[in-house]
């Protein structure tokens, strides 16, 4: 069917618009694209910035240093703010650039007419009265009507609801400009979304955008919004409830401070300070940032995120089910051997110079496949045959693969005898057995044939060939008598890397499962090859009579799904999810689409996967390898462990600083910290969270655990016990710092100066901590981590800064800093790191269980 596009395009008198007419079109009436909710502008990013809490804590600081007369306290502040929102807007905008990127490699392609030569442009290009050419597989761009037909059918589902083909016809005068409704036969219309799922045609684009069908749709699409991911959810929660509560501390502190010490104004400082303080902004960034990042990271791995919830799932992945072609293998399917009925076989190599029966076997299997070839089976047939001479014949009429009928027919008119017709079928052995109506010991031979080239990993193609008569063509290809040719056995070879990632997914705790379409005994073999556990072998047929209790109870021990149709696909998705497996899923098909969107993660393939397919799963592997599969499970499990290590040192690092807040209220001493200090620290903690968690290397057994529950809650109480511990550890030497100063004497700018640093070795000392799940004081030290070393760089030059710059240190009212006093603070956040990690070895199992795996043991928050 490709051929026949191919010559129409060349052979079509009008040589569709020309470029500039294009141009004008596509600058008149817009792109050829739906409109797309969410997209936020950087005005939008600063108005959802200015309400965040801790930039209006920031504001508010900032104003009420102005009503004490302070305009450099203040103008610190509101350039603080500032920054806070360049920083945010930078990085969201990053997010939304990076999102539509990837959107952008996901968007569909056309093929159209213009300047008299096809040219491949990107959908969203096509304009009105562009010529379209259409060929199986391709999902149409936009409404168009019918120029050139040949057997075509498309699937409307999309905009119809209805699962079957719908045949179409070459539009006529009377047919107009206008597309009617979708659905039904013999539409000279086609429609934006729908998918080619046999034959080819060339079509004129009659709307685009949101004129077509597709596009009211989207029009109504536009105003919903989609449910955020489970974590945003449970994000948005804790920093609600945490706003809440450091909101109530906030004024209790206000009126005790004003009541107690008299001085409003301060105590509204102090009240700010605290709700500053208190407030874990740091959750909804860290979750944005690392899932915007995750995408990326997975992307360079050539695997596109679709759905950002993907990446929080793929940690949790128990069952990975995978095709067998392209996936699995390499996509290359080669002849290896030929059987004939007499019983006499030979390797491909030794009969290629040969004629006679095998030289007719070989030539009857191009005339059963498509003149010009796409899949692999038929380029290899045509590969095979290419050196015999083609016999010039016309091709009348294709008979399908049905799912009754797992064989395909072609009708041709014979140029030596025009009062005949010769009609090849290629198919499943057992279909082309049933063609043929073979005796039972004819049958026998055939299957103990078809069972040897299987055991052998070989797929095996059954061929036969027919005679009509030539006054007509039968309504089914069981109504003429098949004479059987032969038996074709073809190899496609195993992925070398395929066996290393199977066994890494087996490692993982994941199931890895096959299903496809080859015979019983080629799918145990190539499994095997492919290092798939030993397992049941599971028969589309014999899955047909299980209902599905039975099917969920027979699915624990398989591990081979053979001859399944792409419809029982969705039947084996529920199975598993009935059994409380968390799915991913492979497919291409159209036919695939149910089960890739009924799965816990869909997964498309991006070179041979059609459209809907794309469209319908969360994942789509660009270069339709499992090792991708893989690697992306690997870089889930990194990025949910990262964002795991994130939220904890957020908890952890909060409390030390609302302690020493709240701290003089208590003991009397002296205000500590101001709006302006604990908007200095979050230029530290922020980064360590959106840039030196996000950078931390995979931990080296990711890949060695079972899948973490998914319903296990990000905040456990047992992680945030444990965050309050490092976090309560921190504030009690940081307290004897301060309260020790105070009561030896020192100054209140020294007693700032020196607890203030030692805070900032504490956050340092908390990152160490944080950063690694593995106990090692060497590796909390050392481990490789480029963003860390750079923010770490950063803080010191900052702190230099401060400590040397008279005005500064002055305006932050830190007092001079001496050598000792600067030795001693270093020295307290190595005892600070060193504590931790004794406390993370004594913790050991129970503690690596949950932040590794997050089970479902914990309890939940």
């Amino acid at each position: 069917m490709t051929g026949f596009a191919g010559q129409e395009c060349s052979r079509s008198s009008d040589g569709g618009l020309s470029s500039a007419e294009a141009a004008a079109l596509l600058a008149s009436e817009g792109p050829n694209e739906l409109p797309r909710a969410g997209r936020r502008s950087p005005f939008r990013i600063v108005v959802e910035v200015v309400r965040e809490p801790m930039l209006a804590l920031l504001l508010a600081g900032g104003l009420t240093y102005f009503l004490l007369g302070d305009p450099a306290e203040a103008l610190i502040l509101l350039a603080f703010a500032t920054f806070s929102i360049l920083v945010t807007v930078v990085q969201e905008s990053r997010t939304e650039h990076v999102l539509e990127a990837l959107r952008d490699l996901s968007s569909p392609r056309a093929l159209v007419i213009r300047d008299g030569t096809r040219q491949r442009i990107a959908g969203r290009e096509v304009v009105r009265s562009d010529l379209l050419v259409l060929e199986q597989g391709d999902r149409v761009a936009a409404d168009g009507l019918l120029l050139k037909v040949d057997d075509l059918q498309l699937d409307e589902s999309l905009l119809t609801g209805e699962a079957l083909p719908v045949g179409k016809r070459v539009a006529t005068a009377a047919d107009g400009e206008a597309a009617g409704r979708p659905g039904g036969e013999g539409q000279p219309f086609v429609y934006s979304g729908s998918l080619v799922t046999r034959g080819a045609a060339i079509a004129r684009v009659v709307a685009t955008g949101e004129r077509s069908e597709m596009g009211r749709i989207g029009l109504a699409l536009a105003t919903l919004d989609a449910e955020p991911p489970r974590l945003q959810r449970e994000t948005a929660r804790v920093v609600r409830l945490c706003a809440v509560g450091g909101g109530a501390v906030a004024c209790l502190v206000v009126l005790l401070f004003g009541l107690l010490r008299g001085g409003w104004i301060e105590a509204l400082l102090a009240g700010i300070a605290i709700g500053m303080s208190m407030l874990p902004e740091e959750f909804p960034v860290v979750l944005t940032i690392f899932l915007a990042m995750g995408a990326w990271r997975i992307a360079r791995a050539n695997v596109l995120t679709r759905k950002a919830a993907a990446i929080e799932t793929l940690g949790s992945a128990t069952v990975l089910c995978t095709d067998k072609t392209g996936t699995l293998t390499e996509n290359r399917m080669a002849v290896t051997r030929l059987w004939l009925p007499s019983g006499e076989s030979a390797e491909l190599d030794a009969i290629a110079s040969a004629d006679g029966p095998f030289r007719d076997l070989l030539a009857n299997s191009v005339l059963a496949s498509a003149p010009v070839p796409v899949d692999p089976m038929e380029i290899a047939f045509h590969s095979a045959a290419a050196i015999k001479a083609d016999d010039r014949r016309v091709l009348l009429h294709t008979y399908g693969l049905r799912p009754d009928l797992l064989a395909m027919s072609n009708v041709w008119q014979d140029s030596d005898m025009p009062g005949r017709q010769m009609i090849t079928a290629k198919g499943a052995p057992e279909a082309i057995a049933g063609l043929c109506r073979l005796a039972a010991d004819e049958r026998e031979r055939l299957t103990r044939a078809v069972d040897t080239m299987a055991r052998e990993g070989m797929r095996v193609i059954g061929v036969a060939t027919a005679r009509g008569d030539g006054s007509s063509i039968a309504s089914s290809q069981r109504d003429y008598e098949f004479t059987l040719s032969g038996l074709i056995g073809l190899s496609d070879p195993i992925r070398p890397a395929v066996p290393a990632a199977v066994a890494e997914c087996r490692g993982a705790g994941i199931k890895v499962v096959m299903i496809t379409g080859d015979y019983a005994a080629t799918a145990r073999s190539i499994a095997a090859q492919a290092g798939i556990e030993d397992g049941d072998v599971l028969t589309g047929e014999e899955l047909d009579r299980l209902d599905e209790a039975a099917l969920a109870d027979r699915l624990r021990a398989v591990t081979v799904f053979a001859r399944i149709m792409p419809e029982q696909k969705l039947r084996i998705v529920t199975a598993f999810k009935a059994n409380g497996e968390v799915v991913a899923m492979t497919g291409d098909g159209v036919n695939d689409a149910p089960s890739l969107k009924a799965a816990h993660i869909g997964i498309a393939m991006g070179k041979r996967g059609t459209d809907v397919a794309r469209e319908a799963s969360a994942i789509v592997l660009l270069d339709d390898d499992f090792g991708s599969i893989v690697r992306a499970i690997r870089l889930g499990r990194r990025i949910y462990d990262n964002i795991r290590k994130a939220m904890a040192f957020i908890f952890a690092v909060h409390v030390p600083i609302a302690g020493l807040a709240l701290l003089p209220l208590l003991t009397g001493l002296p205000i500590l910290f101001g709006p302006i200090h604990i908007a200095l620290l979050e230029m530290i903690i922020d980064p360590a969270c959106a840039l030196v968690f996000e950078g931390e290397p995979e931990e080296s057994d990711v890949m060695r655990r079972k899948p973490r529950d998914p319903d296990a809650r990000l905040f456990s109480l047992r992680m945030i016990s444990w965050s309050v511990i490092e976090g309560g550890i921190a504030f009690l030497l940081l307290a004897a710092i301060f309260v020790g100063g105070s009561l030896a004497g020192m100054s209140e700018p020294e007693v700032r100066a020196a607890t203030f640093f030692a805070l900032v070795g504490a956050i340092f000392a908390l990152i160490f901590a944080n950063r690694s799940f593995d106990t090692s004081f060497v590796h909390a030290l050392l481990g490789a981590n480029k963003a860390l070393r750079y923010v770490a760089a950063g803080v010191a030059a900052a702190a230099i800064v401060i400590l040397l710059v008279a005005p500064i240190r002055m305006l932050l009212g830190f007092g001079e800093a001496t050598g000792m006093g600067m030795v001693s603070l270093a020295s307290s956040a190595v005892v600070m790191l060193m504590v931790f990690e004794a406390l993370k070895r004594i913790a050991g199992t129970a503690r690596r269980r949950d932040v590794m795996e997050a089970r479902s043991l914990d309890v939940e928050a």
